[in-house]
C-alpha cells in the first residue's frame, strides 16, 4: 500500500540527511496524508505552533504527493510555494527519483495532467465558489495553513464598492445620475458622522441601510454593473428575517473624504460544506484549538466527516519561561497603561546585557504608538514600530498581525512582552458584527468565537520564543484574575513560570531561577 512505500522511503530518506531538522512526527504524517489519498477520506490535521512556525512537516505531506500515483493540488501561500519549489519538492524528488510534473498556476493545466499542482488559496476559492469550476472534482487536495483559513474565505466572499463605482454607476444610469448622487452625498454625511476609530471602519447604521435600500429600488437591477450586482447579491439579506444576516460596513478615508463599502457573510459553513464533498481535501493547522477534533473549527467552516489528528509538543525542547505578574492593573483600567510601561522599562532594562532581539507586542493602536515613542526616547534607534530591517539587539514594537506576517523572517527574539490577551476588541466593528450574530442566536460569544480566536494567535505568536527558548513576558492579570486563566495557561505549555525579575533570568544560566 502507499502508506507502507511513503514509510518506508521517507524512513530512509530522513535517515540519509546529516543536520536535517528533526521532527519525531514525520512518518505519522506520511501515513496519514497517504491513506487520505488512497481511501478519498478528508484529514485535519494539527501540527502545532512551532510546527507550524517552523515548517518542517512539509517534508511529510510533500513525500506522500509525490509518491502517490494520480494527480494533486497543493494550495498554500506564495512564500510556501516558493519554499516548496526551491527546497522540499527537489530534495525529494532526486532522492524518490520521483517524475512526476509539477506545475504552478491558477487553474488545472489540461485534462490528462497527472501531477502536482501548486495554486494560491485565493485562486483555489475563487475556483471553488465560480460558476464554472477551472479545478476538476476528485482530485485530492492538501490544504496548508489553515489557521488562516476563515480569513482567506472570507476575503474571497466579501463585495466591495469602491469609490470609483459611483461613477461606474452613473455611466450605466445617466438618467438617474442626481439619484445616484444624492445617495452618495446623505450616506458621505451619515457616515462621516461616526466618531473616529483607530480601525477607520464602522458598522453600517439602519439609517445608512435604508439610504441603499432605496438606492438600489431606483435602479434597474439587471442592468447593474458587476461590482454593484454582487454587492446587492449580498446586501439583500438585510431585508430578509434570516437568522444569519450579512456583515455590513464602511471602511473611511477622512482626509480624501471618501468612503468605500463592505458585504460579507458572518458564517461560512453553508457556502463551504459543498466544496469539502468534490474532492478528499488533508487541512494542515498549528494550533486550531485544543481538542483533538477542533469542534468549533469544523463547524464554522462546515467540516463534517474527517479524520482528526493532533500532534503533541515535544516538552523538552519547546518550553518557555513565563513570567505573569500578579500585582498589575487589570487592562480596561486607566492605571494600566503607566504600570504596563514602567513594567516593559524594567524588563528592558534587565535584559540590557543579554543579546537578542525583544518583541513588545500591542494589539491596541494607539497605545502601540505611544509606547513605540516612550521607548524611542530612552533607548534610541534600537526601538523600531513595526519595521523588519533589525539589529541584532533592536526592541520591536508590533501588533499582532505584524508580527504574525513577519515573525518568519526575524529572528527568534530572546524576550518576547506581551501587553494584553489578543481577545478580539469589541470597539472593532468587524468584531462587534460578529458578536451580535453570536447574540442574535443565543450563543456563548466568549466561549465560541473570542477565546479561540485569542488562544490560536497566542499560540502562534509565541512559537518563535519556544524555538529560541526565551522569555515570555505576559503581562495581563487577566490570566490570574479571570476563570479562563486555567485555558490560556493550558494553551502556552510547556512552560515553567517565573515568579520574580532578576537580571541573571537573562543570562547562561537562567533556567535555575525559573519556578
Amino acid at each position: 500500500m502507499i502508506e507502507a512505500e511513503v514509510h518506508l522511503s521517507l524512513h530512509n530518506f530522513l535517515r540519509s540527511q546529516a543536520g536535517f531538522p528533526s521532527w519525531p512526527h514525520h512518518l505519522t504524517m506520511a501515513r496519514l496524508v497517504a491513506r487520505a489519498l488512497r481511501l478519498g477520506r478528508s484529514a485535519l490535521i494539527q501540527v502545532g505552533a512551532v510546527c507550524g512556525y517552523q515548517g518542517r512537516y512539509r517534508t511529510s505531506f510533500v513525500a506522500s504527493a509525490l509518491m502517490w500515483h494520480g494527480p494533486v493540488i497543493i494550495v498554500a501561500p506564495e512564500a510556501v510555494q516558493q519554499r516548496l519549489l526551491k527546497v522540499e519538492i527537489p530534495r525529494l524528488q532526486q532522492w524518490l527519483q520521483a517524475t512526476k510534473p509539477i506545475r504552478t498556476g491558477d487553474d488545472w493545466p489540461d485534462p490528462e495532467f497527472r501531477g502536482l499542482l501548486l495554486t494560491s488559496p485565493e485562486a483555489w476559492l475563487r475556483g471553488q465558489l465560480a460558476a464554472v469550476k477551472p479545478f476538476p472534482t476528485g482530485i485530492p487536495t492538501i490544504i496548508d495553513g489553515v489557521d488562516d483559513l476563515e480569513d482567506w474565505v472570507r476575503h474571497q466572499l466579501t463585495q466591495n464598492i469602491q469609490p470609483y463605482d459611483w461613477d461606474e454607476l452613473m455611466l450605466a444610469f445617466p438618467q438617474q445620475a442626481e439619484i445616484i448622487r444624492s445617495a452618495r452625498v446623505q450616506l458621505t454625511r451619515e457616515l462621516f458622522q461616526h466618531p473616529a476609530n483607530p480601525y477607520e471602519c464602522y458598522l453600517i447604521s439602519q439609517k445608512e441601510v435604508e439610504i441603499l435600500n432605496d438606492l438600489y429600488l431606483a435602479l434597474d437591477q439587471a442592468k447593474l454593473p458587476i461590482a454593484w450586482k454582487h454587492f446587492w447579491d449580498e446586501f439583500q439579506n438585510i431585508n430578509e428575517n434570516s437568522s444569519s444576516l450579512p456583515l455590513l460596513w464602511a471602511t473611511i478615508a477622512r482626509r480624501q473624504g471618501l468612503f468605500s463599502l463592505h458585504c460579507a457573510p458572518i458564517e461560512l459553513d453553508k457556502t463551504l460544506s459543498p466544496i469539502w464533498q468534490r474532492q478528499p481535501v488533508v487541512l494542515i493547522g498549528s494550533a486550531l484549538e485544543p481538542e483533538t477534533e477542533a469542534p468549533l473549527f469544523r463547524q464554522r467552516l462546515g467540516l463534517e466527516d474527517v479524520t482528526c489528528l493532533k500532534f503533541s509538543s515535544d516538552s523538552q525542547a519547546e518550553a518557555i519561561q513565563l513570567y505573569i505578574p500578579y500585582q498589575l492593573p487589570l487592562p480596561n483600567t486607566p492605571e494600566f497603561q503607566a504600570a504596563f510601561i514602567h513594567k516593559v522599562r524594567t524588563l528592558l532594562c534587565l535584559s540590557t546585557t543579554a543579546p537578542g532581539l525583544t518583541v513588545v507586542l500591542i494589539g491596541d493602536v494607539p497605545l502601540k504608538s505611544q509606547v513605540g515613542a516612550i521607548l524611542a526616547s530612552e533607548f534610541g534607534s534600537r526601538v523600531q514600530v513595526e519595521k523588519t530591517c533589525l539589529d541584532e539587539n533592536s526592541i520591536l514594537v508590533s501588533g499582532w498581525e505584524f508580527w504574525r506576517e513577519h515573525q518568519s523572517v526575524l529572528p527568534a527574539p530572546h524576550l518576547l512582552i506581551i501587553a494584553t490577551l489578543p481577545l478580539p476588541s469589541l470597539e472593532s466593528p468587524l468584531v462587534a458584527g460578529r458578536v451580535a450574530h453570536y447574540k442574535r442566536s443565543h450563543q456563548d460569544w466568549f466561549r465560541l468565537y473570542l477565546l479561540p480566536t485569542a488562544l490560536n494567535e497566542l499560540q502562534r505568536a509565541i512559537a518563535p520564543a519556544r524555538e529560541s527558548q526565551g522569555i515570555v513576558a505576559l503581562l495581563d492579570s487577566r490570566v490570574v484574575n479571570r476563570s479562563y486563566g486555567s485555558q490560556i495557561l493550558a494553551a502556552l505549555s510547556p512552560l515553567a513560570r517565573i515568579n520574580y525579575l532578576d537580571p541573571s533570568l537573562f543570562s547562561s544560566g537562567n533556567e535555575e531561577n525559573s519556578a
